[in-house]
Formats: structure tokens, C-alpha cells, sequence
């Protein structure tokens, strides 16, 4: 009997396929990537048309090896890597270095890793995609230009260790002017008017002011909102006192009337969210279970490459989540519709199937992220998957059921109330039919939706007594003090979400780009679990800025992206998108370079001291360690000192007191002590940001000193959880496995970053 050699990325993987091919087939596990550009050296050869200067990773030469010994005794070799860019990549790579071993190579792609999709694709084997090839090869060369030539500036103007990133650093421009903007916004004072009303029914509700005088209301301050309540016939509101607190409920005279006016009833339907994409599941994901984008995709990953079920063994139980496109196959329709039919009845499904509109520039070619069989619902897998993958399993199936599904049905109600100039509406509404909330649960308003509520039941519904027209009402007003607040700080959520909208990135890269700049810390989280920039991160994106205006410029990156998807179709010569990059790079480069010295002063700030030991100015700089005071005149005068001023730790709260941490070092290293010492002399280990890699532990990683004074990590949920580490943890996942990946060094390769699970180094 022929044999055939197939090889995937992950030994998981490999495992899921032994089940559904069994004998006649080799299943290997290439772990990755098996080749990269050099650690030690650009690795890239400019004046030859970038060329890349590939070497095997290390480590991955028994890999290879393997694989090449494998090639040799088999009729054929299927490369079944992931279907997207970074897979390709991977097959292209495996090809290689397998050839000469047997010529005999094909390509295989799978949305799914279930028994139908593995036949399918085995015996409709193709070649690999070598546009998509160079789509993948140009994002990692340009990456590696900007990376390694950018960096090293910013180790000259702060100091070494810092990294620049062609779509990294754009999201810290995102970040740093949000911020400017909260600076820079001046609230402004305003007032809203709610009114309680009561017909004859005897059931209150609740109404706002809509017009004054057919204009929207203008309420600027507590004067105005006096003059309103005066003109509705208000009792006592008649001093400033009154108002003072902000908010408070006085009841109206009767003159004028409150009378309503209208009573208007609607038929509404609303329609449900298409299925999820890698952004939405990421951003729901962060927002209803509190996953960050790093954990989201690890969790998907396990259930797309295969999880151990009773008398079933491994099985694939959603579709490959990097994905832009909502397509769903016909064969899930077909399932789907059966599904809902048997267990909700036919009126739940829509009189026509329900297409998508496609996104412009989505790659088609892949579903959206959906479960493998829709009749594998949540419940029936308690016990066998973690909490956390029932979670986003039920979270991706109930979106998907629900996305097929008939519409709701409303009966919408709007009631209009006047008083003298005023008018004021109530609305509410009425479920006739469920339709698809029956798999996705209550529904969720809209924003601002909620500010107009009358009585809600519960159930997304909101319910408006019987009211007539010409019906006069008893009325207590509710005036409410407001005051404008600036743009919110964005959170993993709504930065994904931004950086979608702009055409930054791509679903394989998200969850990378947010979990890269959090872990250098360019970032701190504020109470709200939202990114604020630390000093660092804005000085850094000060620099970059000033230096590579365009580079760094939003358009401009989002226009890098089409144009790397051009390569894709086959429409752009991936050698000229990167000479298109790199041609205004490499005169910024060259400015940059003969200026650094006036970049590192645009960042020095004045202290108002002076020297102590040769009286010119003291200045903030940067050194290897932080921000110092420094003398101005260096090199004659070499006078520092730290800054009095301790480092925050995070997001770290005191136990005793709950105020803010700050970093202190002792006899045993850096910890993390309360800000309000002596009052408050609450301690604890320092934390570094990153969560425990373990499965089911909610704790944090730690820095803490062995008995002999080498410093580790461990979780501070110790002794519940005795995970522990002598290299430091990074908050950026390893992109082939999702495992966690921790800084290394050696004197060979000097600093670097390597998977704890697969081993594999990873690129800066």
C-alpha cells in the first residue's frame, strides 16, 4: 500500500489527523516555522531585490532532519499547514528542504479538521500558493527593516532594548494621541430634564425633554435649566441651592399642562450580527468573558486543531479563526437549517437564507469562524473542555446559530408629551417573537438606548402603560447636571476594533500587535483595565514622530496592507511594495542618523534645579534604567541622580488600603510597596504584567528572588499554583503555538525571545 508523509504545525494537530486517516499515512509535525532570517544580522540583501537570507532555526534542524527521513521512504508528501499567509509560508519553506527527498509534493488547505474535510482534501490535493508566499515574505521583510534599522536609534536617544515596529508603532501613535487628546479637552458644563409621568392607569413612566421649540435643548447651565423648570411650573427649584446637588425630582404644578400628543405604534424587526471574524470574536471575547486578544486565540486554537472528547478521540470543533470573511458554507447552511427546524421549530428559520455583505478587502477564500457540527451544543461538552474553551465554544456557537436564524419581531411604541414649548418622549417596546435572541440570549441595546428607558421586564423589553392622546398627566421632573468628558482611553477591545477600521493589520496580526506593545513597556493599564502610555511610550513615539513622520503615518500603513494583499491576488510585485516602503525609509534613516543628538534633547525636559556641583541646569534624560536627573553640562560635569519620584507598579493596588503601588527595591530586589508609606506600609510581590500561562489559574506572575538571590517568576497564587520560571515571561504569545514566550540571552545571539512550549525563537 502507498504511503504519504502529511505535515501540519502542531504535534495537537498531527494527533487530530492520525484519527481520521490511520493507516497509509505519516503524520508529522513541522512545530513552526523551520526556517527565519538570522538573529545576528539584517538578514536581508538590499541591493538584490531583498533578497531574504533564510536559516534554519535552532533547534529545528532534527525537525528536518525528521521530516527528510520521512520524505525519503514515502510515495507522496501533503504540506497541510494552516490556510493562511503564515502557513503557506511554512508549506513553502517544508518544500524547501524536501524535494530532493521527494519530488512528489502537494499542497493541502482545510477551513476545518473533521473526518469529511480531511477526505475532501486529500483527494483533491493542490500546489502551494506562491503569491501568497510573497504576500507573507514582503510583511516579514518589511518588518525586519524597520525593526532592525529603527531600533538601534532609539537605543541611542533612551537606551538599548527598545524595538520600533512598522504596524506596533502605529498603534502607539493610536494610543499616545487619545491621550494627547484627553489632555488637551476642556469639559464643558450641561443639563438633561427627565420627567416621571402618571395617567389615569396609575403606572408611572419615564420620558425625556426631546424639543424646546422644535430645537434640540440647549442646556449649558444650572440658569438655564432654573429658567426651564420655572416656565413647566416647577415647585420649590427656584434658587441655585436647589439644583446644586446635580440631580433631584420636583414635581410640576400643572401649568402649563402636560398633555400628550401623539401615540405612535410600529412593527420592528431586528436582524442578527453575522458570524464572528478573528476582530469580533476578539473584541467580544475581551468584553464578555474578559479574555485578553493573546488568550482569545490561544483558547481557539486548541478547538480548532483538535480537543480529546470521550469515544470520539481528538476532533476539531471550530473552523480556522484568523479570518476576515463571514461566508459560511453551504453544507453548515444546510446543517444549520435542520438544526434550528428540530429544536426550535420552522418559524425560527428566515423565509430566505441570509447573506452577508462581504467587507472590502476580506479574503473570501475562508469561512467565518464557526463550530464544525452546530449539533454539538455547549452543554453536551461541560467536563470535557476547560471553562475557558466552553466559554468562547459557547460564545462562537450561540453567534453562529443565532446569525441563520429569523428576525425579532417588535412592537415599538413612541409617546409625545407637551408642556408649553416643550416637548418630551417616551418609548418603549413590546417582543412579539424572539426569532434568533432564542440562541444569543436577551438582547443588548444599543448605546444610549438605555437613557430613554421606561420600565424594562428583563428581557430587553421596555414597557409603556395604555395611554390615549389628549390624556393630561401628573409630571415630576428629574434635571440632571452633566459635564462633557474627553475621548475614552481605548481598551484591547475598542483598539482592535480601530485598528480594523483604519485597515491596520490583519486578523492573523492582532492579537500580536496589542499583545507587543503591552509587553514593552511603551503601556501601562489604568482602574479601567484601558491603555494609558507610560512616560516611556510617549517620549519613544515622540521620537519616532519627529524622525519618520511618514513612516509611522496611519494612511500610509493601511495603503502597506492593501498593498501586500495586491501580492496575494497577484497584482502588485512583492519586491516593489517593499522598495515603495523602504526607498522614503532609507532617507528618513539617513537624516535621523547625522540628528540624533537633537532628538535626544527634544526629550530631556528642565528641571528648574541646579547642578549642585557646577550650578548649570538639571535635566530629566534617559538611561538604561529609567528617566534620571542629569547635569546639562555633560560630558565636563558628570553629576545624576535618580528621581525622587518611584516608579508606579501597574495596575498593582495595596492590599491593606487598595491605593496605588509603586516599585521599591530592598535587600531582596524590587518589589512593589503601598504609595502611602508610612501611613500605609501594605507590600507584595512585584508584578510584571503577564498572566499565568496555566490552564484554569486566574493569578499574576511575579518577580521574586531564590535563597541565593537569582531572580524568577512565579504565580502569585503560589502555593495553589506552583508554576515558575528563571527567564522572564513576555506578554507577546508565540505565533505557532500560543504558548507562552520568555526572554533569553547568550553571548552568541545576544538578546532574544523563545517559546517555552515549542521552542521556537521568535523574530523581534
Amino acid at each position: 500500500m502507498a504511503q504519504k508523509l502529511l505535515i501540519v504545525e502542531s504535534p495537537t494537530k498531527a494527533r487530530t489527523f492520525q484519527k481520521y486517516l490511520g493507516r497509509g499515512y505519516v503524520i508529522k509535525a513541522s512545530k513552526g516555522h523551520v526556517v527565519d532570517l538570522p538573529k545576528s544580522k539584517l538578514g536581508i540583501d538590499v541591493e538584490n531585490g531583498f533578497e531574504p537570507q533564510y536559516v534554519t532555526i535552532r533547534g529545528k534542524g532534527k525537525v528536518i532532519k525528521e521530516l527528510e527521513q520521512a520524505a525519503r521512504n514515502v510515495d507522496e508528501v501533503l504540506l497541510a499547514t494552516d490556510p493562511d499567509r503564515e502557513g503557506e509560508a511554512i508549506a513553502w519553506h517544508l518544500q524547501q528542504h524536501l524535494e530532493k527527498r521527494q519530488p512528489n509534493i502537494r499542497r493541502i488547505l482545510l477551513n476545518e479538521i473533521t473526518k469529511e474535510a480531511i477526505a475532501e482534501a486529500v483527494e483533491k490535493p493542490g500546489e502551494v500558493d506562491l503569491r501568497k508566499v510573497e504576500a507573507q515574505q514582503a510583511r516579514r521583510v518589511l518588518d525586519r527593516l524597520v525593526g532592525y534599522q529603527i531600533s538601534p536609534l532609539l537605543w541611542k536617544i533612551f537606551y538599548y532594548g527598545l524595538s520600533a515596529g512598522r504596524v506596533q508603532s502605529v498603534a502607539l501613535r493610536l494610543i499616545v494621541e487619545r491621550e494627547r487628546e484627553r489632555r488637551a479637552f476642556v469639559s464643558e458644563e450641561y443639563w438633561s430634564l427627565r420627567a416621571e409621568f402618571t395617567g389615569a392607569a396609575g403606572v408611572p413612566f419615564e420620558g425625556r425633554l426631546f424639543k424646546i421649540r422644535g430645537e434640540d435643548p440647549q442646556l449649558a447651565d444650572v440658569a438655564s435649566m432654573r429658567a426651564l423648570l420655572a416656565g413647566l411650573g416647577a415647585k420649590d427649584a427656584s434658587g441655585d441651592d436647589a439644583l446644586a446637588g446635580g440631580e433631584l425630582r420636583v414635581a410640576a404644578s400643572g401649568t402649563p399642562p402636560f398633555t400628550v400628543t401623539a401615540v405612535e405604534r410600529s412593527k420592528r424587526k431586528r436582524s442578527p450580527e453575522p458570524p464572528y471574524i478573528t476582530s469580533t470574536l476578539q473584541r467580544d471575547a475581551s468584553s464578555k468573558l474578559g479574555f485578553s486578544a493573546r488568550r482569545t486565540m490561544m483558547l481557539a486554537q486548541q478547538l480548532y486543531e483538535g480537543v480529546d472528547i470521550a469515544e470520539e478521540g481528538a476532533v476539531g470543533l471550530i473552523t480556522y479563526m484568523r479570518t476576515d470573511s463571514t461566508r459560511i458554507a453551504d453544507s453548515a447552511r444546510a446543517e444549520h437549517r435542520d438544526f434550528v427546524q428540530k429544536t426550535f421549530g420552522a418559524d425560527y428559520l428566515p423565509a430566505k437564507d441570509r447573506q452577508f455583505k462581504v467587507k472590502r478587502g476580506a479574503q473570501d477564500a475562508h469561512e467565518a469562524i464557526r463550530p464544525t457540527r452546530v449539533s454539538r451544543v455547549p452543554d453536551g461538552l461541560r467536563g470535557t473542555l476547560t471553562k475557558d474553551q466552553l466559554a468562547l465554544y459557547r460564545l462562537i456557537w450561540q453567534r453562529f446559530v443565532a446569525s441563520l436564524m429569523a428576525e425579532a419581531q417588535f412592537e415599538a411604541t413612541r409617546v409625545d408629551v407637551t408642556a408649553g414649548d416643550a416637548l418630551f418622549r417616551a418609548t418603549g417596546n413590546r417582543l412579539l417573537f424572539d426569532g434568533y435572541r432564542r440562541a444569543s440570549g436577551p438582547l443588548r441595546g444599543k448605546p444610549g438606548e438605555a437613557a430613554e428607558s421606561g420600565s424594562e421586564n428583563g428581557d430587553g423589553e421596555r414597557l409603556l402603560p395604555v395611554i390615549e392622546e389628549g390624556e393630561r398627566l401628573d409630571a415630576a421632573l428629574i434635571p440632571r447636571q452633566h459635564f462633557t468628558e474627553p475621548p475614552p482611553r481605548y481598551s484591547e477591545s475598542s483598539l482592535i476594533k480601530e485598528l480594523e477600521e483604519r485597515g491596520i493589520g490583519r486578523p492573523s496580526t492582532y492579537a500580536n500587535i496589542v499583545g507587543t506593545i503591552q509587553g514593552r513597556d511603551y503601556l501601562t493599564l489604568d482602574d479601567n483595565r484601558r491603555f494609558q502610555p507610560t512616560e516611556l511610550g510617549e517620549g519613544v513615539w515622540q521620537v519616532l514622530e519627529e524622525g519618520f513622520p511618514r513612516l509611522f503615518e496611519v494612511g500610509f500603513t493601511a495603503r502597506m496592507e492593501e498593498e501586500l494583499d495586491k501580492v496575494e491576488e497577484g497584482d502588485e510585485v512583492w519586491t516593489d511594495v517593499v522598495d515603495h516602503f523602504y526607498a522614503p525609509m532609507r532617507v528618513a534613516l539617513s537624516d535621523v542618523s547625522g540628528n540624533t543628538e537633537h532628538l535626544r534633547e527634544s526629550i530631556r525636559e528642565e528641571t528648574g534645579e541646579a547642578c549642585e556641583k557646577c550650578g548649570k541646569p538639571m535635566i530629566k534624560t534617559w538611561g538604561r534604567n529609567g528617566r534620571f536627573l542629569a547635569c546639562s553640562g555633560y560630558p565636563e560635569c558628570r553629576n545624576s541622580r535618580p528621581l525622587e519620584a518611584p516608579e508606579e507598579a501597574g495596575e498593582q493596588k495595596c492590599p491593606e488600603c487598595g491605593a496605588q503601588m509603586m516599585v521599591r527595591v530592598g535587600r531582596f530586589g524590587r518589589f512593589a510597596a503601598c504609595s502611602r508609606y508610612p501611613d500605609c506600609k501594605g507590600t507584595a510581590p512585584l508584578q510584571i504584567g503577564v498572566p499565568c500561562p496555566r490552564e484554569d489559574c486566574n493569578g499574576q506572575l511575579v518577580e521574586k528572588r531564590s535563597k541565593r538571590g537569582r531572580t524568577f517568576y512565579g504565580c502569585n497564587s503560589y502555593p495553589d499554583c506552583d508554576f515558575a520560571s528563571w527567564s522572564r515571561p513576555v506578554a507577546t504569545p508565540c505565533p505557532d503555538c500560543g504558548g507562552m514566550v520568555v526572554e533569553k540571552a547568550s553571548k552568541a545571539k545576544g538578546n532574544y525571545q523563545q517559546c517555552s512550549v515549542c521552542k521556537l525563537e521568535i523574530p523581534e
